[in-house]
């Protein structure tokens, strides 16, 4: 009588894995290799041509840099406003003598239900360029004069931070939350007999031990800055004054969308991929991430 398969040690392993396998290769594998290969070729409806690095000397263009650099921008006062805040407010929210810690935890928990849409329309009301918008209204009843918030480079800057931290900053919270609970209370116990204040105990407990939590949100910090484009369209559904709200996933939504250049869009994707891998390869080198634990 044949053994069933699934009851096979050699056999059963790659059997659990085949999900995973079959669905890696269909939405992450597939789509590398397939963007690779584009980026090398004129793409046209019924037409594909290879033209080698023609597609790379494209980007030498203002409107490029000018997305690199918004995209760098909004990656890094992203990064100084949602790591350092979280952590700060998950720490609060920790202590035991913090009243009302759930209505606040699920008040900061629910901006990311939102949808970025709404949210963004939202915000655009609110910074409205007219007198009577919300945060003009203000300004005029301290006597300034209004801000056309969304024609001017800081300005708008400013809205598309605000906007993704008022979404994720409870999200990172929570995942400083979660870091918290796994240090043990023993460690503060002792720390407070030994005379430690809550600053030293901050820095010499609760960093050190945040510090896996902490790579994992700024790893997700830096693609989620460079990935970012529903807050740049809901803000600008059309093209920016002076590409002020141009960011580089919006630089390619408009070759390949809008002007069907797929394989421009396709050099696009990975001079993205390519700047987000090295990013993250640099901070995990400078975090000691690839360091292993002593024995």
């Amino acid at each position: 009588m044949k053994q069933n398969p699934l009851y096979s040690q050699k056999v059963a392993p790659y059997i659990f894995v085949l999900p995973f396998i079959i669905t890696f290769t269909l939405f992450f594998l597939y789509p590398i290799i397939s963007t690779l290969t584009m980026s090398f070729q004129k793409v046209l409806p019924g037409e594909v041509t290879f033209i080698g690095l023609k597609n790379f000397r494209r980007l030498d263009n203002a409107h490029f840099y000018a997305a690199l650099w918004n995209s760098a921008r909004y990656t890094f006062w992203t990064l100084v406003v949602l790591i350092p805040f979280p952590m700060l407010l998950a720490v609060l929210l920790n202590s035991k003598p913090m009243p009302f810690r759930n209505i606040f935890k699920a008040s900061l928990f629910m901006p990311i239900l939102t949808s970025t849409i709404v949210a963004g329309t939202i915000f655009r009301l609110l910074f409205s360029e007219m007198d009577t918008g919300f945060a003009n209204s203000i300004l005029h009843f301290w006597g300034a004069q209004s801000i056309p918030w969304l024609r001017k480079s800081g300005t708008a800057m400013f809205l598309l931070v605000l906007l993704c931290s008022w979404r994720w900053m409870g999200v990172n919270m929570l995942y400083y939350l979660a870091g918290l609970q796994g240090i043990p209370s023993e460690l503060y116990e002792a720390a407070s007999i030994d005379g430690a204040n809550s600053w030293l105990q901050f820095k010499h407990i609760t960093f050190p031990l945040l510090k896996p939590v902490s790579i994992y949100v700024l790893t997700i910090s830096i693609y989620g800055g460079f990935r970012m484009f529903e807050e740049s369209y809901v803000y600008w559904p059309a093209n920016s004054p002076g590409d002020i709200g141009l960011t580089i996933v919006a630089y390619l939504y408009q070759r390949g969308i809008q002007f069907n250049e797929m394989g421009m869009a396709s050099a696009i994707g990975v001079v993205l991929l390519a700047i987000v891998l090295t990013l993250n390869l640099i901070q995990f080198v400078l975090t000691g991430a690839f360091k292993k634990e002593k024995e």
